[in-house]
């Protein structure tokens, strides 16, 4: 198994130089961004646009201490019973710690929160939390009115975007330790093309590109998608952590057995105001699996789905129902943007089931990073979906992520606002394993994903798996054309490659990752999966807790 080790490309025809390049522009790139701004020349780096990432499709809120009768040990708690024993216990009370303050501050920026009847916040409540603490906006528009309001003040702030660019690799420096100096980066058309390649130097640069579910053929997130900053970090020698630990959202809307690409997801919240899951038969699916019903973790909903579905009821096998029927005339003031998808599908949920299944939606793992955003190479950081800093363990509990975001990428701007590390001249880009794998072959990646490293795995399928995007891999050549999809196919095999490659090692079920073979958790086995690319090789190593 061989992958690329740098991205091909043309040679670099211009450069630039500011103090921090950040990749991505979801919410933790735009907090980072923003807190290092008002003494830093800050470039944000986006291949689309400045609003096309995942956290504007972000339906439930932030996670966070507000009520009274509520407390940080038992959010605490919740976090860390949902993350199945891997879970940093310091990190996890640092961003519960932390949670009120991040809600305030984007009030202070201008967003709108939901409010409940006394004036103070509409909380919800989501699977795996013992209490209502989920902060919303717009009924289920949070993530939208959180970019916007980023977005607004970003913008304002000075920070400078440059869209429609793809970061390529990183530009290291040379050092008496492994310090960055800076990211190559290629300038896209509208059609993707490349116009032209070029370096931007910078003396920090923060790594938010998102997850990695576009590596699936069935998930909740957008095509932008595809694995970047996780591809990006391994070709540079960094480690990511636990990346087996992929969450699949038990609920996104079935549209069909050939719906593949982003598919709307249908919020926990609806099962928090009362929805229940059925079967083709009627039949509660929940009942008696967990004490906490249909509000239990992701993971467990996602396998009491999976299983009932294998049964095939009535016939069905590749979905269930969602009753919603009890929420009534509330659902469309509450869930807005789900009774508009709902619509376009026909389905009215105040009188029809809604048919779900279980798609790919966050990966619990990512860069080795902690709260603080730093990693292994010196003014590298990784920030959002694309890091791990321990809070989400081996499963994440239900909206903990767009906190984090807020947190850690707060955290990081400040500090870099405070002190920048000190600058280092580039060294020579490595030659290594340089090439690219062609747009068609990404489908044939994503459907071996889904069909094999899914919601139940099975030793001959991750075998299976491996194989396959072993031969894949063999087929990545130096005479594809660099365009932003070839970039993408090759960072979605780069990515698709880790999580396989983890899923197989780890032998045993744990959290979000599930096979056929081992059912329960192992104590033998509570350990990280630590993956890394040697000489485009892939390198896996168990790092104890």
């Amino acid at each position: 198994m061989r992958v690329p080790t740098a991205l091909l490309a043309a040679e670099a025809t211009w450069t630039r130089s500011v103090d921090v390049v950040v990749l991505g522009s979801g919410a933790a790139g735009l907090a980072a961004a923003l807190a290092a701004r008002p003494v830093r020349k800050v470039l944000i780096v986006t291949k689309d646009t400045l609003d096309a990432g995942s956290t504007a499709w972000a339906q439930g809120g932030l996670a966070a201490v507000l009520d009274p009768g509520d407390t940080f040990a038992e959010h605490v708690r919740d976090t860390l019973q949902a993350g199945a024993g891997l879970c940093e216990e310091d990190a996890v009370r640092q961003l519960v710690n932390d949670a009120p303050t991040a809600v305030s501050y984007l009030e202070s920026l201008g967003a709108a929160f939901d409010p409940g009847a006394d004036g103070s916040h509409a909380l919800t409540r989501e699977g795996g939390h013992s209490h209502s603490r989920i902060v919303h906006s717009g009924g289920d528009r949070s993530g939208a009115e959180i970019q916007r309001t980023l977005d607004i003040n970003a913008v304002n702030a000075g920070v400078e975007v440059l869209d429609h660019a793809f970061a390529l690799d990183l530009v290291m420096g040379r050092s008496d330790k492994r310090q960055v100096a800076g990211v190559r980066i290629a300038l896209l058309d509208m059609n993707g093309a490349v116009t032209s390649v070029g370096v931007v130097y910078a003396r920090a640069v923060v790594i938010a590109t998102g997850g990695v579910g576009q590596i699936f053929a069935s998930t909740s997130n957008p095509r932008a998608v595809t694995g970047d900053g996780h591809a990006l970090a391994l070709r540079a020698g960094l480690r990511v952590r636990d990346m087996e630990f992929v969450q699949f959202h038990p609920t996104v809307l079935w549209q069909g057995v050939n719906a593949l690409d982003q598919q709307t997801l249908i919020s926990e919240a609806v099962r928090g105001e009362g929805a229940v899951l059925l079967d083709a038969a009627g039949d509660r699916i929940m009942k008696g699996v967990h004490p906490q019903e249909d509000l239990a973790p992701r993971d467990v909903v996602a396998i009491a789905i999976h299983e009932r579905m294998s049964r095939a009821v009535n016939g069905v096998d590749d979905h269930v129902f969602l009753d919603a029927r009890p929420i009534g005339e509330r659902f469309s003031e509450r869930f807005p943007f789900i009774t508009e998808a709902c619509t376009r599908a026909g389905i009215d949920p105040t009188k029809d089931l809604i048919p779900v299944s279980p798609a790919a939606h966050y990966s619990c793992g990512g860069i080795l990073s902690n709260m603080d955003g730093t990693t292994e190479v010196e003014g590298l950081f990784a920030v959002g979906e694309v890091a791990y800093t321990g809070v989400h363990g081996a499963n994440r509990l239900a909206s903990n992520s767009l906190t984090e975001s807020l947190v850690v990428g707060t955290r990081v701007g400040r500090s870099l606002a405070w002190r920048l590390p000190q600058a280092v001249p580039s060294a020579e880009m490595a030659v290594g394993d340089v090439g690219l794998l062609d747009e068609s072959l990404a489908v044939q990646v994503r459907q071996t994903m889904s069909r094999h490293v899914g919601v139940l795995r099975t030793p001959e399928g991750l075998a299976h798996a491996c194989d396959t995007l072993a031969a894949i891999a063999d087929k990545t050549s130096q005479d594809i054309t660099p365009t932003r999809a070839s970039f993408e196919a090759t960072n979605i095999l780069t990515a698709a490659v880790a999580v396989a490659h983890a899923a197989a090692a780890r032998k045993e079920s744990r959290g979000c990752h599930r096979r056929s073979d081992v059912t329960t958790p192992m104590d033998s086995s509570l350990v990280h999966l630590d993956v890394s690319l040697v000489s485009g090789e892939i390198s896996i190593e168990e790092v104890a807790r």
